[in-house]
C-alpha cells in the first residue's frame, strides 16, 4: 500500500521507497524505513497531505507520498 492511499487518521510504518530518485530527499526529511507515519490532514483536492513523523509535521505532495510504500 502507498502512503498516498491512506485516509486522515490512518497510521502505518514505512516499508521502503518506490523511487530511488526521491529516496534521499525523503530520508533527509525524516521518512525512514521502520518509522511510524500518521496522516494528519488531506487537502480538499487530495494534494498535498500533512503527515506526522518523528515527532513533527511534514507536508508532502501526492506524487511524493505515492513513492512511499507502507505496511
Amino acid at each position: 500500500m502507498r502512503l498516498s492511499e491512506l485516509k486522515q487518521g490512518d497510521k502505518r510504518k514505512i516499508k521502503h521507497f518506490q523511487s530511488s530518485e526521491l529516496e534521499l530527499k525523503l530520508m533527509e526529511m525524516g521518512c525512514l524505513p521502520g518509522e511510524e507515519v500518521v496522516v494528519e490532514q488531506v487537502a480538499p483536492l487530495g494534494d498535498p497531505i500533512s503527515i506526522r513523523i518523528s515527532g513533527y509535521s511534514l507536508s508532502l505532495r501526492i506524487n511524493e507520498a505515492d513513492q512511499i510504500i507502507v505496511e
